[in-house]
Order: C-alpha cells, then structure tokens, then sequence
C-alpha cells in the first residue's frame, strides 16, 4: 500500500490516505509518486496538494500524520514542536529536549519522567521532572 499525505496551502498535513501499490506503477513496474499524486487529485480534486509518505519512514524522514508539516526545502515531514525550547534534528528528524533525552526509567521503577517547559524556562539547567506513579 501507497500513503498519501493531502497538503494545506502553509504544508500542514490535513490527510493521510491509503491508494494501491498498482496504482502508482509505470508501465515498467517502477513506483511514481506522480501517478499516485495523479490519483490522489482524481479522488479530492486537481486543486489539492499530494506528497508521498512512508509508513517505514523510507523517505521524507518519517511517516505523515494530521499537522504535521511538510519542509519543502529538506523534502520532509516535521511533527509539532512538542515545547518552545525543543530543537529540531535532521540527523533523526525529531525533536529533542535542550537538556538531552529522558533520563532512562526501568520497569521495576516507581516514577515516570516529564517535560516541564514553565521550569526549564524559569532555570535552564532544569526541565525533566520525576513524578511517583500512583498506580
């Protein structure tokens, strides 16, 4: 199967459908995404905006989801900024906290780790907090 992503006019994912393989096969058995483009616009419309995406994250970085944003100058999809201070990395194509990943929580452990944008904005050196997990 084929995925689909249907583009706002600012490259926001407002859609992401699922066309046959067939379908986007030329006439030598290689994948075109225009044909699929093609098809795409034959079902929403000649006026909508197609890009291809990846449920293996095979291309354009990693697979499309409803608002996240295509970066035509890298030919990528982008997820939300989860926080302000998140930066964005090529190298993965995600984001990650100013302060490096989530410390590391076994199985056995009775906390859980989050994000605290007010804190890491009020004390920089700060922003994973532990929270006890009250199962």
């Amino acid at each position: 199967m084929a995925h689909f992503a249907k583009l706002d006019e600012n490259n926001i994912v407002l859609d992401v459908i699922v066309i046959s393989n067939d379908e986007i096969l030329d006439d030598n058995n290689v994948e075109q995404e225009s044909l699929g483009i093609a098809r795409c616009q034959e079902l929403f419309g000649n006026d909508t905006n197609w890009k291809q995406t990846s449920y293996n994250n095979n291309i354009r970085g990693v697979y499309a989801g409803v608002g996240f944003k295509y970066i035509s100058d890298g030919d990528y999809f982008q997820r939300p900024q989860p926080f302000p201070s998140w930066v964005f990395s090529t190298d993965d194509y995600n984001w990650h906290s100013p302060l490096g990943d989530c410390p590391d929580v076994t199985a056995d452990d009775n906390f859980i780790y989050y994000w605290d944008e007010d804190a890491y904005q009020s004390d920089n050196t700060t922003g994973w907090v532990k929270q006890i997990n009250s199962e």
